[in-house]
């Protein structure tokens, strides 16, 4: 197994849709769907990490809540080890820095955007509760 890299990533829902983000050119997975997040830094929770990931990927205010699974990945630049938390959004509007596109998705087009490997299984649960 190569490395292993720990990654949180936000998942918010309103209106019976999810966030979905598309990662830009010129980025690992360009062009893949992911929920926004990134690596925990040494010293932080998991959910520290995540609060600071979102308001430097997205400029929002989160707040963190419930855990909705963690999933391992072996992609050919590392493993990904991935814990998503449903999210709520305290202030602001997503802002693209890391993503050429977001949008909120219904349940069918969800299940049909190219998602990153390492997102699938939590997009599997996450729809199962729209």
């Amino acid at each position: 197994m190569s490395k292993v890299i720990r990654v949180v990533a936000a998942v918010f829902c309103r209106e019976s849709k999810v966030l979905a983000c598309r990662k830009a050119p010129g980025t690992s997975l360009a062009g893949y769907w992911e929920f926004p997040g990134g690596k925990i830094e040494a010293g932080e929770s998991a959910k520290q990490a995540l609060a600071r990931e979102i308001s430097e990927e997205l400029s929002l205010r989160a707040h963190v809540g419930e855990k909705i699974t963690t999933t391992t990945h072996e992609y050919d630049f590392a493993t990904i080890e991935l814990t998503t938390y449903y999210c709520e959004i305290l202030d602001g509007t997503p802002q693209l820095l890391d993503h050429d596109e977001t949008r909120w998705v219904r349940k069918e087009e969800a299940l049909s955007l190219q998602w990153a490997p390492a997102d699938i299984p939590a997009v599997s649960m996450v729809v199962d509760r729209l």
